[in-house]
């Protein structure tokens, strides 16, 4: 089986490693613990790595996040993967640094890329991976923290969350949505 795994994020060195691109993050960890390269392809770029006996396709758009619900639209049609098997990881203000949470479907609560993708597939039912990025920014001060990189303590505990984000990816391939989330949403 085929899983489309999406990590959001915004193309260029300025938003490299960015906390608004930990989607970014998440699938590069992925494909270097497999060893996997990347492939810059239509809408984005892509990667195959297998976990046992499921096969991962990894995208990063490049797209910019506004406009991310083309790239997953175009791989879906073009791999025939359905919208059950579709994983999109993206960051989220509301939850403390390297939370994840696990959802089968959902708002977009005020995330542009979630927005696109809901409204270029018409649908709030595909899964989504919400990794936490803090919100420790003053009144007005918010999209400078998205865009700012990652510091202190919350840099120094990157490398551990980024692994336990992959680890979350690969059991929602092996073991499904439900255990993933009794094992992760914690």
């Amino acid at each position: 089986m085929v899983y489309l795994i999406v990590g959001l994020g915004n193309i260029g060195a300025e938003y490299a490693h960015t906390r608004h691109n930990i989607g970014f993050d998440v699938v590069d960890r992925i494909a270097e613990d497999a060893g996997a390269t990347w492939e810059d392809r239509r809408y984005g770029f892509i990667t195959t790595v297998r976990v046992k006996n499921q096969t991962l396709l990894l995208l990063k758009p490049s797209t910019y996040m506004n406009l991310s619900g083309n790239a997953v639209r175009y791989w879906m049609r073009e791999r025939n993967i359905p919208l059950e098997q579709v994983l999109v990881v993206v960051d989220d203000l509301a939850l403390p640094f390297g939370r994840l949470r696990l959802k089968a479907s959902g708002s977009e609560a005020g995330h542009n890329g979630l927005r696109h993708i809901t409204q270029t597939l018409g649908t709030q039912q595909y899964a989504r991976l919400r990794f936490g990025i803090g919100n420790e920014f003053p009144r007005g001060g918010q999209v400078d923290f998205v865009l700012g990189t990652f510091e202190g303590d919350d840099l120094a505990q990157k490398p551990e969350a980024l692994a336990r984000a992959a680890e979350a990816v690969k059991s929602y391939a092996l073991q499904g949505i439900d255990r993933t989330m009794n094992l992760f949403n914690k």
